[in-house]
């Protein structure tokens, strides 16, 4: 109470002007909800992350900020806009979710922030993909990647594997190989820039690449050795919490791709066993893109040569159970 206080007292003190341990406090707290997102379940961070959002929207709205601040608001403003627009699709709310991500492109333009600007496009992608629009999750990563196409940062390379995964849904096996190879080719000459220096959701880190590129192939039908292999890498890829890049909802999709993949090679057992820690998960974290994943296991349990079996039939009662108490999300 004591420190939510005194920030309230140092974001109302500058009456005539932004003071410059304004910002500061807000870039603290923006870098923290940033560094948060991807680690925390979304009950954590939502109250503090719309706050410090209305907190530098009443800053822009009040006419108290010098121009040489202005450009440094809107940035923070698409970042915030970004998470909130990202919480709502977590909360599958893609109405809303597609809402605040204009607001992010918005500020993302107010800024002339190439890469904020080309990012907004993938969150349009990711938001389309998870609601089941395959065909406007490849135009919104086609459009962003195009924005992208000069920057040296990973923002492009995010838009390149979006695009591959909603291409692989509507079974364009072409498009995934060669957006897929574009993508590991511009991996090599990467070359990071302010938004990857921020982390969490706005780098695209190699391990999320390859986790991106597993998904296109299980959503293709694959499911040979070699790709197995892959998806067991993919996972390992996030299995330490204390690397920056781990997130526990890359590491769900990636075990829930693993999953998928073993079914499709035959492992039922297999396919158990790694959907297993997804399924212990705590309600708190069965957002909607981990409970979509592990539902595409459900319905290939279902068409599978294996479905009578007694391990298939009881993972599939598990996973249609599975959804029941994300009302645990926060939802406003």
């Amino acid at each position: 109470m004591a420190v939510q206080r005194a920030k309230d007292f140092l974001l109302g003190k500058d009456r005539e002007t932004v003071g410059e341990d304004t910002l500061g406090l807000l870039d603290d707290e923006v870098m923290r909800l940033v560094t948060a997102y991807p680690r925390e379940p979304l009950s954590m961070i939502w109250p503090d992350l719309l706050e410090t959002q209305e907190q530098v929207f009443r800053l822009l709205e009040g006419g108290r900020v010098r121009p040489s601040q202005l450009r440094d608001l809107y940035v923070k403003g698409a970042l915030l806009s970004f998470l909130v627009a990202k919480g709502f699709n977590d909360m599958e709310v893609p109405h809303q979710a597609m809402t605040m991500t204009r607001v992010a492109a918005s500020c993302a333009r107010d800024a002339e922030h190439a890469g904020l600007i080309a990012l907004t496009d993938g969150l349009k992608s990711l938001i389309a993909y998870w609601a089941d629009k395959p065909e406007d999750a490849v135009h919104y990563a086609s459009q962003g990647a195009e924005t992208a196409a000069n920057l040296r940062g990973t923002v492009g390379l995010w838009l390149l594997g979006l695009q591959a995964r909603a291409a692989a849904v509507l079974g364009d096996e072409e498009t995934v190989r060669t957006v897929n190879q574009a993508a590991a080719d511009r991996r090599e000459r990467v070359v990071h820039d302010d938004l990857d220096q921020l982390g969490g959701l706005f780098t695209y880190a190699p391990e999320k690449q390859l986790y991106y590129a597993v998904e296109s192939e299980a959503l293709l039908g694959h499911g040979d050795a070699q790709l197995a292999a892959q998806a067991e890498q993919a996972v390992l890829g996030f299995s330490d919490p204390s690397s920056p890049n781990w997130a526990f909802g890359d590491l769900a999709g990636s075990q829930c791709d693993l999953a998928l993949i073993r079914l499709l090679g035959g492992d039922i057992e297999g396919t158990a066993d790694a959907i297993r820690p997804v399924l212990n998960l705590p309600s708190s974290h069965r957002n909607n893109g981990i409970v979509v994943s592990a539902l595409r296991v459900r319905r290939a349990l279902m068409a599978s040569p294996a479905r009578t079996a007694v391990v298939a039939r009881d993972l599939r009662a598990e996973i249609e159970a599975f959804p029941a108490s994300r009302p645990a999300l926060p939802r406003r």
